[in-house]
């Protein structure tokens, strides 16, 4: 087994592999790379933007607002790293791997809703990247933006996993240079006005909303993150690759949020509507004379973030038709066609509903968390707790699912009910649950979720596994993580 990085002369090549599993002979890299690869490419428009909801949209005071983001991406963190301690132990992609919990074609709802996760973040940041670039650049409007963020995140994705690691790593240093840039000139330089700890007030409302948002922020990697781990060696283990991926995605948007967080603040001082704060005009006008580098950087993660979501997207996509067949092991080219048809895609949804995107976004969230939560919660309890990381990889890849069938009707029966579950208890602009009404409106759905489908799952799969041809093993593996 080779455990040598890849040299930095090799980082360009056009990566060959799409869907199939990563044989031993190809698998690179240390854990340190999914430090960087989490750090780097969460330092961006849409991190600072999705911050300074917390103080805007939400209306809390910025101490509150702080607490929140930190729970939400402390909490948050943990299931997606779970989620990446996956990737070295299987070698293959995490949709690939969900056949093993919904069976070949029971997996296939997964795939769909995330293919439409990819699509839509992908038009989320194409939006929050143009305006960043219009206004940064008088000469380039929004939908030049757009399109020119676009372009760059293609061509990444049709070079795939290696260059995409190279791009994060040069973010990392980069960018965060920029965030400390920013963070300085604003507090220090700038300077903070004396009532802006008096701005915004604590409601539960926003509150919990906050912690869902940086809660769904880490959650909504969770079904490709794996995807940036599956060629470490097999040996990196599952400890190392888990705190790698969780202080590398934890710290790299967190002080993005809280930045967020504080330009929000400053805006809504400024604004007598707070629901009508532009948060990036406002990062521009809070760091002149530095607007055109520290924006400028932060479209890079943009691109780079952008990039990760099309090869992910790109990876669920030929996923769908490698179900129906089979033996079709598709490679670069394939790749780079599909790259270009979802991207056309999101461009399309970017162009046309840039006008109102942040009521867009925010329900677009409150989305996410339904559909996410029960997966994860069943992905996790079945690797971790009932099988212990021991797969089939090879079934993965069988019409009919090998050992774990076609159909999973206990994970797709605890999925559909982990989803139902939460629908009393949410609360959003288009419908609010009478348990969330009778909670003053706060938003408990995603906690809800966990705690029903988790349990529900585990108990139910242990009743029915002596009917099944892939009894669960003894806890062999995956263990070194606790």
């Amino acid at each position: 087994m080779s455990t040598q990085t890849t040299p930095a002369t090799e980082v360009p090549r056009l990566e060959d592999k799409t869907i199939q599993p990563i044989p031993a002979n190809e698998r690179h890299g240390k854990a340190r790379d999914l430090f960087t690869i989490w750090f780097g490419s969460n330092i961006m428009i849409m991190t600072i933007v999705t911050g300074g909801l917390a103080t805007t949209v939400f209306g809390l005071d910025f101490a509150t607002a702080i607490v929140g983001i930190i729970i939400g991406n402390v909490v948050g963190g943990i299931f997606m790293a779970l989620h990446s301690a996956q990737g070295p132990q299987l070698g293959v992609a995490q949709m690939i791997q969900t056949r093993g919990q919904f069976g070949s074609y029971g997996a296939l709802l997964i795939v769909v809703i995330v293919v439409i996760m990819y699509v839509g973040f992908f038009a989320a940041n194409l939006v929050f990247g143009g305006e960043a670039m219009a206004a940064v650049s008088p000469g380039i409007s929004v939908d030049g933006g757009i399109i020119i963020i676009g372009l760059v995140s293609v061509v990444a994705t049709i070079f795939g996993y290696r260059l995409i690691h190279a791009y994060a790593r040069f973010l990392s240093v980069v960018a965060g240079a920029a965030l400390l840039l920013a963070f300085i000139w604003i507090v220090f330089v700038h300077g903070l006005p004396a009532n802006f700890m008096a701005q915004g007030a604590f409601n539960w409302v926003g509150f919990m909303g906050t912690i869902s948002v940086s809660a769904l922020w880490q959650l909504a990697y969770a079904p490709y993150v794996s995807d940036y781990s599956r060629y470490m060696p097999q040996g990196t283990g599952s400890a190392p690759a888990f705190w790698a991926s969780y202080s590398g995605c934890v710290l790299g948007t967190l002080f993005p949020m809280i930045l967020g967080a504080v330009v929000g603040t400053l805006a809504v001082a400024l604004s007598a509507e707070a629901g009508n704060v532009e948060i990036v005009g406002s990062l521009g006008a809070l760091l002149q004379p530095w607007t055109l580098a520290v924006i400028g950087i932060f479209c890079l993660g943009v691109a780079a973030s952008n990039a990760m979501n099309l090869y992910c997207g790109v990876l669920c996509t030929l996923t769908i038709g490698q179900t129906f067949r089979p033996n079709w092991l598709p490679h670069a080219k394939t790749r780079s066609i599909a790259s270009v048809i979802i991207f056309t895609i999101a461009l399309l949804i970017a162009l046309f509903a840039r006008d109102n995107f942040i009521f867009f976004y925010t329900n677009f969230l409150s989305f996410l968390m339904y559909v996410l939560v029960p997966w994860t919660a069943i992905n996790l309890v079945d690797y971790y707790l009932l099988r212990h990381g021991d797969y089939r990889v090879e079934d993965f890849f069988q019409r009919d699912g090998g050992v774990y069938g076609r159909f999973n009707r206990v994970a797709i029966g605890s999925y559909v009910a982990g989803a139902l579950i939460q629908v009393p208890f949410s609360a959003t602009a288009l419908y609010t649950g009478p348990l969330a009404a009778a909670l003053g409106g706060v938003d408990i759905s995603w906690i809800v979720g966990l705690v029903v489908v988790a349990p529900l799952y585990y108990f139910t799969a242990r009743a029915f596994q002596k009917k099944t041809a892939a009894p669960f093993p003894t806890p062999t593996l995956a263990n070194d993580l606790i």
